[in-house]
């Protein structure tokens, strides 16, 4: 991982900006958590419907793994800070 060699300054409109950004980002991961926590309580009532809610909950994990990586990219843009290429993503 490349780190900028000299200090970073922003502005107030980009700080403002990483900010709505990672306020979209929790919103949406806490969504999704949400979705988890109706879930199970769907379950619960109607076991039945554990085939349909199985799936949904599978496609969740994803969803919120690219919500994560959409703000990671613009924060590592922003601060100039560069991966290799070959190295997996953190």
């Amino acid at each position: 991982m490349g780190l900028p060699q000299q200090p970073v300054t922003l502005t107030p409109e980009q700080i403002a900006d990483l900010n709505q950004k990672l306020s979209a980002m929790r919103h949406s991961i806490n969504n999704h958590l949400a979705l988890f926590a109706a879930a199970g309580e769907i379950l619960q009532i109607k076991p039945e419907s554990a085939g349909r809610v199985a799936g949904y909950l599978q496609e969740r994990p994803a969803q919120i793994s690219q919500e994560i990586r959409r703000f990671s990219d613009e924060f590592e843009r922003v601060f100039g800070i560069t991966r290799d290429p070959e190295s997996p993503p953190q």
